[in-house]
């Protein structure tokens, strides 16, 4: 396992980080346990948000008596004024049991603060640093014309967004772009929302690139242990696992619906971000917990679409939502009626 540099920030840590998001799942008493572990194990970046619940919380109590200097904390606000801002941020370094954040940055950003756009929020991230309450500045996007936007800007010294090697050529471009712009690259969904259920081809994807700082999203110690087995046998990029992974992108890039949510919540009550993948989820799945009643009655609300496109409107990804909710639906309603096996 190497070691990465975020650009211009000078911070140094193994590219092998936390994702601190499932961690709300648990209880705190095996968060602190999981967290601890995953310290022990050689982990040194560990990435949450202010919107997930009690995870900062579990991320002060498994590190309050530990040396500050030893690790990264990355965390993140979804505040819409500069009022709401110092409030999150407060709240954050309250919970984290810290005097100041490595890296804080604006959360799932619909647009790209900058100085003087009337909003305050960017001339807010600038006195928190003059301040000394975090260190560096970072954005998380989900769309990419946000997060090219970010990076031709040099407002920012981090972008966080979702790659993994399903992702497309487009979505890959924004490494190098950050490599050249000396901005520090954070992957999220490095397993594409659950959808990539091999550990490692993931990592060998990611260790192709020498500017990013992939964070996986770990709930349960068994996971974890899987990476932190990688700390000293670090897949490579092989013939064999890039046949693999050139299989699954032929087989799920081109409707590939991340499960991310934006299009959330649907009018009729379309649990979409599910539905739309549903044909994937019952073949890379335990196939029965997905034919349940429960999600046979979930998938026959598609029936009730109201074609309104207010989800292929809010889609990062640009997707035609309801096209792949009636695939998806035709797919599924095929293997139950066993026409299609899985």
């Amino acid at each position: 396992m190497k070691d990465v540099t975020l650009g211009t920030t000078g911070i140094t840590v193994v590219q092998n980080g936390f994702g601190a998001l499932p961690i709300q799942r648990i209880s705190k008493e095996a968060a602190v346990r999981l967290l601890r572990q995953a310290y022990a194990g050689g982990m040194r970046f560990f990435d949450t948000a202010r919107a997930y619940s009690d995870s900062e919380e579990k991320i002060g109590a498994a590190f309050a008596d530990l040396d500050r200097s030893t690790y990264v904390l990355a965390t993140k606000t979804m505040a819409k004024t500069p009022d709401e801002f110092w409030d999150q941020l407060e709240t954050s370094l309250r919970l984290l049991q810290t005097d100041y954040i490595d890296i804080y940055q604006f959360h799932c950003a619909s647009q790209m603060y900058k100085p003087g756009d009337g909003s305050g929020m960017y001339e807010a991230m600038l006195e928190a640093k003059r301040l000394g309450k975090i260190r560096h500045i970072g954005i998380t996007a989900h769309k990419l014309g946000v997060a090219q936007e970010a990076i031709e800007s040099g407002l920012y010294e981090t972008l966080q967004f979702p790659m993994s090697y399903l992702s497309s050529e487009k979505e890959q471009a924004l490494i190098a772009a950050c490599r050249d712009r000396e901005m520090g690259f954070i992957a999220m969904k490095g397993l594409a929302g659950g959808l990539i259920n091999q550990s490692v081809p993931a990592m060998a994807f990611m260790q192709q690139f020498d500017n990013v700082v992939p964070i996986w999203g770990v709930q349960k110690e068994s996971e974890l242990q899987e990476w932190l087995a990688f700390m000293d046998d670090t897949p490579i990029m092989t013939g064999q696992t890039a046949a693999f992974i050139a299989k699954e992108r032929a087989e799920m890039a081109g409707s590939f619906c991340r499960g991310c949510g934006y299009c959330m919540p649907c009018p009729v009550g379309i649990e979409i971000n599910q539905c739309a993948r549903m044909s994937l989820m019952v073949r890379r799945a335990p196939s029965e917990s997905w034919l349940d009643s429960h999600w046979q009655q979930e998938m026959a609300k598609i029936k009730n679409c109201l074609h309104c496109n207010q989800c292929a409107s809010k889609c990062p990804y640009e997707l035609d939502t309801p096209r792949l909710l009636e695939e998806n639906l035709k797919d599924y309603e095929a293997i139950l009626a066993g026409e299609v096996q899985v």
